[in-house]
C-alpha cells in the first residue's frame, strides 16, 4: 500500500511491483476474507427502499455454488461470460464466479440497445449471459442472431422457465461444492470490456488478473490512502465499465471496505445526497457530471449531514470553481485521476502528498511511466505538448484488443502505450491533458464512439447519411450532435427528430442518443469519401 507517511518522490522512486505468478481476483477481493467472522462485504439499497446486507463468507459460499454450476453445464477456462446487469449482489456473484473458473466476465451496460448488445455477445462468442427479466426481454429478440451463445441465467426469477435457467436455482442445486477457485496466473485473461473508438465498432479490451493490482495504487493516491476494512464506498457509475468495477468494487473489496450498491435510474442529485448521508458513505468515486449536478443543487449539511472523507473523480477535467466549491462546502479537495479502459488509473493528484493545481491531472502513479512522446515515441521536453503514453510492461495495462492484433498494434509506439490524448507535462510533473487526438465524445463521463451511432442513424428509413460529432455542454462537457441528409421526399420536423432519437435509444444506447439534431444537404466529405469532423464542428456555435 501507498503511504502517507512518505513523500510522493520518495514512493515514486522506490516503488516496486511485487506480482505473484498465481493469482486470481475472486480469491484476493473475496476467499481472503470469507473466515467466518461474517465481515460486511456489500449493503444493496433496492428500489423499494429496502436494504440488505451480505458479507464475504455468503459471497464465498454462493460465488463458489455458483462456479460449481457452471462447470456442471461445461463452461470452462476462457469461456467468456456475459454479465448484463446493474449494481447489485447477483452482478457481484457472477463476476466472482466467473474468475474463480477463469473464465472472462464481459459487463454489458443495461442501457445498451440491440445493435450494441448484438455486436459484444457475437464478437465477443460469449457462451453465456447472465441478467434480468429486462435484458433477457431484449436478448430473446436477438436469439437467433446469436449462434454462440449457450446458456442464458435470469438473476431475478426464483425458477427456471423458458429458455433462462434461475442463477439462484443453479446455486442453490450446489450448496457444497468444493474448493472451485481455479489456480490462475496473473497474466491469465479474466475480464473483457468493449470500449468506444472513432471508426468502425467497439473494441473489447482484454484484461489479465493482474489488472486489479494494477489499479492499487491509483485507487488509494486518489483517495488519499484508504484505511484497510474502514469506510463504506459507493459510486454513481455503472459496475459494466471500468471506472465502477476497477475504480471502486474489486479495489474497495482487496482492502475489505464495505461496498453500497444503488445506481439510480436517472442521476438526481438530492437523492444522492440522502443516500450518501443515510448510509454513511467515507469514500466515492463522483464522475464530473455528476459533481456538476451536485453542486447545482441545494444541499442542507443539518439535514442530509456527510461522512464523506474523500472524492474521486475522472473521466473529464475538473474546472477550478468545481473544486473550490468541494473545498468550502465539503471541506474535501477533490482527487482528479486519468486512465482509459485499456490503461487506468496511471495518473492522480493526491492532496494528502501534494497541492492540486486547477487544469491539471496530477502526476504519474507510483507504479506506472507515464511520459508525453512525439509521434517517434521520443520523450518531450517540460511544457511540450505531446501523446500521453505508458510504458510497457505494466500490470493495469490490458492484453490487446480481442480478435484485434492489428488494433492493438497500432496502440503502441516502440513500447510506449499511446492514449490517444494529448498533454503536457511541466517542471514538477504535473500533467495537464490538452484535448483527445481522435473524435471520442465525452458527455456525463462515457467515452461515445461516433461510429456505432453513425450505423444506427443509417438504419433509419427516413435517413440517407448522418455524422456524429460532439458540442460542448455546461453540465455533460459534450452532448452528441447529429449532423442528417434525409431521404428524398422526406421534410424535417420536430416528430422526426424525436423518432430518430428514439431509434437510437432502441438500437444503440439510452445514453448515447442524439440530444441534438441539425438536417442539412450535404456533409463535408474529402475526396475519398471521409467525413470531415472538424468543419462539422465549425458549423456548431
Amino acid at each position: 500500500m501507498l503511504s502517507a507517511d512518505s513523500v510522493y518522490s520518495q514512493s515514486y522512486s522506490e516503488f516496486h511491483w511485487s506480482i505473484p505468478e498465481h493469482y486470481n481476483i475472486a480469491q484476493d477481493a473475496c476467499d481472503k476474507w470469507a473466515d467466518g467472522s461474517g465481515r460486511l462485504a456489500l449493503i444493496q439499497q433496492q428500489s423499494d427502499g429496502q436494504i440488505k446486507r451480505y458479507t464475504f463468507d455468503q459471497l464465498k459460499t454462493w460465488s463458489d455454488s455458483l462456479a460449481a454450476a457452471w462447470q456442471a453445464q461445461g463452461i470452462q477456462a476462457g469461456d467468456r461470460i456475459a454479465i448484463l446487469l446493474a449494481q447489485g449482489l447477483e452482478t457481484a456473484l457472477a463476476h466472482l464466479a466467473t474468475y474463480k473458473i477463469g473464465a472472462i466476465a464481459m459487463p454489458l451496460f443495461t442501457l445498451f440497445g440491440t445493435d450494441a448488445l448484438r455486436y459484444r455477445l457475437n464478437d465477443s462468442g460469449a457462451s453465456t449471459l447472465v441478467t434480468d427479466q429486462q435484458g433477457l426481454d431484449t436478448v430473446l429478440l436477438l436469439r437467433e442472431q446469436l449462434p454462440q451463445l449457450k446458456h442464458l441465467y435470469q438473476s431475478d426469477s426464483p425458477h427456471n422457465q423458458g429458455p433462462a435457467l434461475s442463477l439462484w436455482q443453479a446455486i442453490q442445486t450446489h450448496p457444497n461444492p468444493a474448493p472451485s477457485t481455479l489456480k490462475t496466473r496473473a497474466d491469465d485473461p479474466a475480464l473483457l470490456i468493449y470500449t468506444s473508438g472513432t471508426t468502425g465498432s467497439a473494441k473489447g479490451a482484454l484484461h489479465a488478473h493482474r489488472v486489479l493490482l494494477g489499479h492499487l495504487p491509483g485507487v488509494e493516491m486518489s483517495h488519499n490512502f484508504l484505511p484497510p476494512g474502514e469506510g463504506l464506498m459507493w459510486t454513481p457509475a455503472d459496475w459494466a465499465w471500468i471506472g465502477g468495477l476497477l475504480d471502486v468494487l474489486l479495489p474497495a473489496w482487496h482492502h475489505g471496505i464495505p461496498v453500497l450498491a444503488y445506481r439510480f435510474p436517472k442521476f438526481d442529485a438530492q437523492a444522492t445526497w440522502q443516500l450518501m448521508s443515510e448510509h454513511g458513505v467515507t469514500h466515492t468515486f463522483l464522475p464530473p457530471t455528476a459533481l456538476k449536478m451536485l453542486r447545482r443543487s441545494q444541499w442542507s449539511r443539518e439535514q442530509w449531514p456527510l461522512k464523506l472523507q474523500s472524492i474521486a473523480s475522472g473521466g473529464e477535467s475538473l474546472g477550478a470553481q468545481l473544486l473550490d466549491w468541494a473545498k468550502l462546502e465539503l471541506g474535501i479537495t477533490i482527487n482528479e485521476f486519468y486512465g482509459q479502459t485499456e490503461c487506468n488509473m496511471i495518473v492522480s493528484s493526491c492532496s494528502a502528498w501534494f497541492p492540486g493545481q486547477a487544469g491539471k491531472i496530477g502526476k504519474a502513479v507510483p507504479g506506472h511511466k507515464v511520459a508525453i512522446v512525439d509521434e517517434q515515441g521520443h520523450i518531450q521536453q517540460p511544457g511540450v505538448e505531446g501523446h500521453i503514453a505508458v510504458q510497457s510492461p505494466d500490470p493495469v495495462m490490458f492484453l490487446g484488443y480481442w480478435q484485434r492484433p492489428d488494433a492493438t498494434h497500432e496502440k503502441f509506439v516502440g513500447d510506449w502505450l499511446l492514449t490517444g490524448d494529448k498533454g503536457m507535462q511541466d517542471e514538477e510533473g504535473y500533467i495537464q491533458f490538452v484535448g483527445r487526438d481522435d473524435d471520442v465524445i465525452t458527455s456525463s463521463g462515457y467515452r461515445i464512439g461516433p461510429g456505432p451511432i453513425e450505423d444506427g442513424l443509417m438504419g433509419h428509413p427516413a435517413v440517407a447519411m448522418a455524422a456524429v460529432i460532439g458540442v460542448p455542454d455546461p453540465e455533460r462537457t459534450e452532448v452528441v450532435k447529429a449532423f442528417i441528409v434525409l431521404k428524398e421526399d422526406i421534410e424535417p420536423s420536430q416528430e422526426l427528430v424525436q423518432e430518430i432519437q428514439d431509434h437510437i435509444k432502441r438500437r444503440v444506447a439510452a445514453h448515447e442518443y442524439p440530444r441534438l439534431i441539425e438536417f442539412v444537404d450535404a456533409l463535408p466529405m474529402t475526396t475519398t469519401g471521409k467525413v470531415i469532423r472538424h468543419a462539422l464542428r465549425k458549423l456548431s456555435p
